[in-house]
């Protein structure tokens, strides 16, 4: 009966997410087609919306990627290596106060994410629309900044991601060999540490990137 439950639900979203597929690809295609036959075809265009949308909106996601996916990464890394923990805890209760560690070195990435964005908070800055407009250079200028905003938060946040996931995972493993043999956890300490490490390479390089980020009527 279990089984029959299952493979009838596994059926039932397999037939949802067709159904998904097929009205995400008709609302696409009508769209495509009503854009060209009205003229507006180089709507569809990467370098038009690049061009058209507000550096704002750029420099907005960049911020909110670098620490969302900072945060992200940190809480299922804790997630993952907290819950070994405590389940190896059960049996050998001073797993709990070594492999702290590991909780420390997840939050640290997501601190890292808000150090990112707390940065390049600080370099966002309004500028005239009409000035812009008039002047290509300073149009030129705030889009490059917006995008290396948002590159700059997306590489920090992405990176950040893949840190805190390899701290939990690593972390994780760490608990349950020091459970069994407690001579095993400075070497595997020694992972934790350079998996916590590619957190801080990613805050470094989206920060130095933010070096000719210049927003403003100026």
């Amino acid at each position: 009966m279990a089984r029959f439950v299952r493979v009838r639900a596994r059926d039932i979203f397999s037939r949802i997410g067709i159904l998904s597929l097929g009205v995400f690809v008709i609302i696409t295609t009508g769209v495509i087609v009503a854009e060209i036959l009205t003229g507006r075809g180089e709507t569809l265009g990467i370098g038009w919306y690049l061009k058209e949308t507000s550096p704002y909106f750029w420099a907005s996601q960049g911020i909110t990627l670098s620490v969302s996916l900072s945060v992200i990464g940190a809480a299922v890394g804790i997630y993952t290596t907290g819950s070994s923990i405590i389940g190896a805890a059960v049996r050998r209760p001073r797993v709990c106060t070594k492999n702290l560690i590991s909780i420390i070195f997840c939050e640290a990435v997501a601190v890292y994410g808000l150090i990112t964005s707390v940065v390049l908070i600080g370099m966002l800055d309004t500028f005239t629309p009409s000035i812009a407009e008039k002047n290509s250079h300073i149009n030129e200028q705030n889009h490059f900044s917006g995008f290396l905003i948002f590159g700059s938060g997306f590489i920090q946040g992405s990176v950040g991601l893949f840190s805190a996931l390899a701290v939990g995972i690593v972390g994780s493993g760490a608990a349950l060999a020091d459970a069994e043999n407690p001579n095993t956890f400075f070497k595997l300490l020694i992972l934790q540490i350079f998996a916590s490490a590619l957190g801080l390479f990613g805050l470094i390089v989206g920060i130095y990137m933010t070096y000719k980020v210049k927003m403003g009527d100026i």
